[in-house]
């Protein structure tokens, strides 16, 4: 990735975590941040042995002063900000164990703080730190765009997250998409899924190689993907 910034938010596991790592071993300078700082200080010391290049920032996306501090902190530490992989996100509950009619008001109101406000927060702060050829990549999922069961106010968080990154991609001139890698191994999707090291590869694959007119405004899911890399 030739030095360049990209900043990733819920970078203390699963695929933010593998993202962070994966910049870093490309040769990129990835900025991060989670609400754990232990965990997060355990990312940075795995990237430090492998000798690559992260700067760690406590940080909740639910906050847009965190936001704020995060971003800047990338701009002083790295200049231009290259990339922004917006993937914080929470889910209260078991995956697909959550119907609507069940919802709290309570994980309702947070998982659109966090999923949707999250990513609105992380694109719009980045705004005046982005270099002219950033990109901007919101991981998303089927449950955004198709009425799966049980899946509640996740579901609406993330087809709300969706809008938001086509919101910015038809105001912004930086490429500005959604990444939907299906069914991933993580402790908020649950057991069975990809790797997160192999959806990371996909996440790298949409902030240096995809073609821009593949990726703005749009998601890309795991097929385009690999479609377009064979």
């Amino acid at each position: 990735m030739n030095d360049a910034t990209v900043v990733v938010t819920g970078a203390s596991r699963g695929i933010g975590r593998a993202v962070a790592r994966a910049i870093a071993a490309a040769g990129g300078h990835a900025v991060v941040c989670a609400r754990n700082a232990d965990e997060l200080a355990a990312v940075a010391d795995e990237i430090d042995a492998d000798e690559g290049k992260m700067t760690a920032v406590r940080a909740d996306v639910r906050d847009e002063f965190d936001v704020e501090r995060l971003v800047e902190r990338a701009a002083r530490v790295g200049g231009e900000i290259d990339g922004v992989v917006a993937n914080a996100a929470i889910y209260h509950g078991d995956a697909g164990e959550t119907p609507l009619p069940e919802e709290s008001y309570a994980a309702f109101d947070d998982h659109l703080r966090t999923n949707a406000r999250g990513v609105f927060a992380t694109i719009r702060e980045s705004v005046p730190h982005l270099a002219s050829d950033a990109r901007v990549v919101v991981p998303t999922g089927a449950v955004a765009r198709r009425g799966l069961p049980g899946y509640g106010s996740y579901a609406v968080s993330k087809a709300a997250a969706e809008a938001v990154a086509r919101g910015f991609a038809s105001d912004l001139d930086a490429t500005v998409g959604a990444l939907d890698p299906g069914q991933v191994a993580t402790d908020l999707s649950g057991d069975g899924g990809r790797d997160p090291t192999d959806v990371a590869e996909m996440i790298l694959w949409a902030l240096t190689d995809a073609p821009e007119s593949a990726l703005d405004g749009a998601v890309i899911d795991w097929t385009g993907y690999r479609d377009a890399t064979r």
